[in-house]
């Protein structure tokens, strides 16, 4: 009984050694606040500066054309069965390498059909009939020009397949003023946040593995014994002690 009841007392107390006191390590970083504050202010302006030298804005246009020609009645849609269907399909053509080198080519380009594919996003907004073609460039004017043409190609290549008249054109791209990306304030914020937990993290890390008695309640804590007395420490005696020294020592060498 009396083992079983010393190997209880050690496994509590080696539980309540590694115990971390919530609240101790909230103070701790409540006491190193003016860090995190500089860190929170360090990383957002680094990061807003790094994205507007370092990264290179992206411009989006956006044109849109009516999926359904002039000559699409309500009775040959229901016969055909092409509703939502008819809408992925003009999807998939739009991407085709036919209309996208056909593009290239009326705009003199220097570029690939897998350099352009992957700035072209085609979209049909739900309960629709619109297809929506949006161009992303680092020129706006530029793509605004490949939207348009890029329409104008799938129009008449649905015509062309349908066997019927060209799609509508519902709305003309236009040339963006402002970029989609990157969000210099989303960046800022991010990097602002990651170097606030970076330095919250070591600063943690540090104090759980300092194991130094500074306190009396440290040695209450960590020692479970009582302080009888504290000895203050004059640190002007302890400066003025120092410059004696350094005195001292200056008249020897002379």
């Amino acid at each position: 009984m009396d083992n079983q009841t010393s190997n209880i007392r050690m496994i509590t107390d080696v539980e309540e050694e590694e115990t971390i006191d919530l609240l101790e390590l909230v103070g701790v970083l409540w006491h190193r606040a003016w860090l995190l504050v500089v860190c929170l202010i360090v990383g957002a302006a680094a990061a807003g500066i790094g994205t507007k030298l370092l990264i290179t804005p992206q411009y989006e246009a956006t044109s849109m054309i009516y999926i359904y020609s002039k000559t699409t009645s309500v009775t040959s849609l229901a016969d055909l069965q092409i509703g939502t269907q008819l809408t992925v399909d003009f999807q998939i053509i739009a991407t085709t390498r036919e209309v996208v080198e056909s593009a290239i080519d009326k705009l003199g380009l220097d570029t690939t059909y897998e350099e352009l594919i992957s700035k072209i996003n085609i979209s049909n907004p739900s309960n629709s009939r619109i297809l929506s073609i949006a161009v992303t460039d680092p020129d706006p004017v530029l793509a605004a020009n490949l939207s348009n043409t890029l329409a104008d190609e799938l129009r008449a290549r649905i015509a062309e397949v349908m066997n019927t008249d060209e799609p509508s054109t519902v709305e003309k791209a236009v040339i963006p003023k402002r970029p989609v990306s990157p969000s210099v304030r989303k960046n800022a914020a991010i990097g602002g946040l990651a170097l606030f937990l970076i330095a919250a993290a070591i600063i943690v890390v540090r104090h759980l593995l300092d194991d130094t008695i500074k306190t009396e309640d440290d040695v209450e804590k960590y020692l479970n014994q009582i302080v009888l007395a504290v000895i203050p420490v004059d640190r002007s005696i302890r400066k003025s002690g120092r410059s004696d020294h350094s005195k001292k020592r200056g008249k020897k060498s002379a």
